[in-house]
């Protein structure tokens, strides 16, 4: 509906957490709830998150014991190597296992980070923001098919169950504990590995008809410096390499094949820029925040008013606000 707010959640300050629901490790904030722990996941096409780990989103599936991988995840008899493969692009994230054995992976991660290996489990997840509300509800009888849950991940034996499941809007949820920092009118972008979530925020406060999602991740950034580089050279660059490229890895190729890779960069950071004009971006009017995995290409690569541009390169500040954004939502739930 025109003109709706995107959340029925104004968060202000909001901040009276007791010391036995709110736990801090270093600048981290552990939740708990009625004896339930919050974590977060990320369920990126390029990268799976957590709070404290980040790998890469692909599964190998086997019937026998790795010999050589020890990041290796055991579950109903079945051995699956986390991070490595590559997980294709699936607007519906149900359709296979591959989501649901990463989250228990990332599950395992926070677990380990809080030195316990079982309890009670609800699950902060988010969606892209024109598909939560169509999909929230496959997603979340997805992720809680199993209610108790016994696996083995890294050696370490868990036992959790998972009590719930709340699916957010991306995009939003990373800002949501900070929307007093985003007065005026200002264009929210994620870019993620499979897509482009937009968001029009007028003083905090977002719409639902100012909020789109955009098939044009950085996996078209990929396949944009794979093209080029076999039109130009006639060889196609090794995977490694151009993940590398964009993660802002160290790389060992000559000076020619680098310019091909930034020129290509800088064509993909111009179509993110057209997109965001289409979706209404003026820059003399508004202001731009980038965020997501895909933020430091366009920091690098794009041509923008730096006065008027900003950027926020923590890869994990989604799954950081997914956790933030659900205990908030619980808390009122249970009036507190």
């Amino acid at each position: 509906m025109a003109g709706t707010v995107l959340t029925g959640l104004i968060f202000n300050d909001e901040k009276e957490k007791k010391e036995s629901e709110v736990m801090c490790m270093g600048n981290i904030r552990q939740y708990n709830l009625n004896g339930v722990m919050i974590i977060g996941v990320d369920n990126g096409y390029g990268n799976t998150k957590s709070v404290h780990r980040t790998f890469a989103t692909g599964v190998i599936k086997s019937n026998e014991k790795p010999a050589f991988s020890k990041d290796v995840l055991e579950y109903d008899g079945v051995y699956y190597i986390i991070g490595e493969g590559h997980k294709e692009f699936v607007a519906e994230k149900v359709v296979d296992e591959e989501f649901y054995i990463m989250t228990l992976a990332a599950v395992a991660t926070e677990l380990m980070e809080r030195k316990v290996y079982g309890g009670k489990v609800h699950l902060a997840v988010g969606l892209p923001l024109k598909w939560v509300k169509e999909q929230r509800e496959s997603f979340r009888n997805y992720l809680l098919k199993n209610r108790f849950v016994e696996y083995t991940y890294k050696g370490e034996k868990f036992s959790i169950e998972l009590v719930g499941c709340t699916v957010m809007p991306q995009c939003y949820a990373a800002v949501a504990e900070n929307l007093k920092d985003f007065m005026g009118l200002i264009m929210l972008a994620d870019v993620g590995n499979g897509t482009i979530n937009l968001m029009q925020l007028n003083n905090g406060r977002a719409a639902e008809s100012k909020s789109w999602t955009e098939n044009f991740g950085m996996h078209h950034c990929f396949k944009l410096i794979q093209d080029t580089v076999c039109d130009k050279t006639a060889t196609k660059l090794p995977e490694e390499i151009i993940e590398n490229f964009l993660r802002g890895g160290r790389l060992d190729v000559s000076n020619s094949y680098l310019a091909l890779m930034e020129s290509a960069a800088k064509e993909y950071v111009k179509g993110v820029f057209r997109i965001l004009r289409e979706h209404g971006y003026v820059e003399d009017v508004m202001k731009l925040h980038f965020i997501g995995g895909g933020a430091r290409i366009i920091k690098e690569y794009g041509e923008y008013d730096e006065a008027r541009t900003s950027f926020d390169l923590d890869i994990r500040v989604t799954v950081k606000g997914y956790e933030y954004y659900c205990y908030m939502m619980l808390r009122r739930q249970n009036g507190r």
